[in-house]
């Protein structure tokens, strides 16, 4: 891990993520992707907005409430979708395909190469989305935004992005044992944040223990905005993201190297 944060390895990550968006911009239509990006991030969310415009609110929950919680999850998981998105498409491109082999035979960090095997510029949509909304809310409810509230939100949202980071890489080192990816585990990744559309207090146990002590999406959308909105959740659990999804995405690495050290081609 070490090695691939060293300041020569990112920058040969950022020189990838360059080289990936200029040709992306070589498409003529490649702005129609960002439109329907964004149509997809708030057609999501419609069946909640009528919900509750039919029924009002589920106790103390209101739609902005809920709304707060699930772009935070959505601007997380956004974020680990742009910059991390070569680990979310390796199962199929890279294990599959055999494609993983001529990885290895480069003397540069693997992660950093996967990680900037893919990158789609529309794709940045999906977090800026989620940003106008919060910011929107914020100002809607008069959230006064004061340092310590500004860092728990902006901890919130690295926190956010490594978890998320760390289940693509999980997914990545299950692959190498079952060669392709497993459909279930999309469960925690593209529909991961839509259990944040349940206010907490109604949640099956079982689901909201899933997703806060397993696969810690909660901790990443719910505490922190509880704890800047004055929602009753003490401060000190609005600083959990950051550290909960460093130790995720460690506890993920040591599964993907782990399944490195296990990896047998599968290429022709």
């Amino acid at each position: 891990m070490k090695a691939s944060t060293s300041p020569g390895n990112l920058s040969l990550y950022w020189q990838y993520i360059r080289i990936h968006a200029r040709s992306g911009v070589q498409y003529k239509g490649w702005w129609m992707m960002l439109i329907q990006v964004i149509f997809v991030v708030f057609s999501d969310v419609i069946s909640t907005l009528l919900m509750f415009d039919r029924f009002g609110n589920i106790g103390e929950w209101s739609v902005d409430r809920i709304l707060l919680i699930y772009f935070t999850a959505v601007t997380a998981f956004g974020l680990a979708e742009v910059f991390c998105r070569g680990f979310d498409s390796f199962p199929y491109g890279m294990v599959r395909k055999g494609g993983f082999d001529r990885v290895l035979l480069r003397p540069r960090p693997l992660t950093l190469q996967v990680a900037a095997s893919a990158f789609h510029l529309h794709r940045l949509s999906r977090p800026l989305c989620g940003l106008g909304v919060i910011a929107f809310l914020f100002g809607k409810h008069h959230v006064i935004m004061n340092p310590a509230r500004l860092l728990m939100l902006l901890a919130a949202l690295l926190g956010g992005f490594l978890m998320y980071a760390g289940v693509f890489i999980l997914t990545s080192g299950i692959s190498f044992f079952t060669i392709q990816a497993i459909d279930w585990i999309y469960i925690f990744t593209n529909a991961g944040y839509q259990v944040t559309r349940c206010p907490v207090e109604y949640m099956p146990k079982a689901l909201y223990r899933v997703f806060t002590f397993i696969i810690p999406v909660l901790v990443i959308s719910y505490y922190p905005m509880s704890a800047i909105c004055g929602w009753g959740e003490p401060m000190w659990k609005g600083w959990l993201p950051l550290p909960v999804g460093a130790g995720f995405l460690l506890a993920s690495w040591l599964v993907w190297k782990f399944g490195v050290k296990h990896y047998k081609s599968t290429g022709s």
